[in-house]
């Protein structure tokens, strides 16, 4: 008799400003407990299952930028992209409050997308 186990092959990467700043770990400490554990607890299913996670956990927003969805009495957005080396890193999170994503914040994603690509890869 065989067994699978699941073994995180995805690393988690949270984005930081040329000036060290993580804004995905700031909003994150900005939450309450409860909600913080539950945006916490779909970043592990994130790292656990990587790009095989699927619907309604994530869904794709742009080009390579994905959307991390949390829900409960607030719904919580964290938007990320696959980067080389099996990482997938963390750009932007924020609450949402309306049925589409604001462009405004997938733009802040895009631009750090890019900013992290310039700086830390190739």
């Amino acid at each position: 008799m065989s067994y699978i186990t699941l073994v995180s092959e995805w690393t988690l990467v949270y984005y930081r400003t040329a000036n060290g700043r993580s804004p995905v770990q700031e909003y994150l400490e900005q939450l309450d407990l409860e909600a913080a554990a539950r945006v916490r607890f779909d970043l592990d299913l994130l790292e656990s299952f990587g790009l095989s996670l699927g619907a309604p956990y994530v869904r794709s927003i742009r080009g390579k930028l994905w959307e991390l969805r949390t829900t409960g009495h607030t719904q919580h957005r964290v938007l990320y992209f696959a980067a080389s080396g099996r990482r997938l890193v963390l750009l932007h999170a924020f609450s949402k409050k309306t049925q589409k994503t604001p462009r405004s914040d997938i733009e802040i994603a895009l631009r750090r997308m890019v900013d992290y690509q310039e700086r830390m890869e190739e």
